[in-house]
């Protein structure tokens, strides 16, 4: 199932890839947008971020997980969820700053 789903949108694993690439540039060089969080939210944040940047970048490098739960939680649609609601989340903090 994963096999064809990469299959039928090649251009959604790259598409999640250069988003996840930007994303990871923006926050090179505006650390600011999670630094001046409170711990309380910016811990959650930096989870939310590892999980959608490390999910964007596995699944063009063909790295696959073997128990069920993380293999769905690291392939669309859950992938891509995550990697939008943390774009969404870094957009909101640049507007408000």
């Amino acid at each position: 199932m994963e096999t064809k789903t990469r299959r039928r949108l090649p251009g959604v694993t790259l598409g999640a890839m250069l988003l996840a690439a930007a994303l990871a540039l923006w926050l090179l060089w505006q650390p600011a947008l999670i630094s001046t969080l409170p711990m309380a939210l910016r811990l959650p944040l930096i989870g939310l971020g590892v999980w959608a940047l490390g999910a964007a970048f596995m699944a063009p490098m063909g790295l696959e997980v073997q128990q069920f739960w993380l293999r769905r939680m690291t392939t669309p649609p859950w992938s891509l969820v995550a990697l939008g609601a943390f774009a969404l989340v870094l957009l909101v903090r640049a507007v408000m700053a």
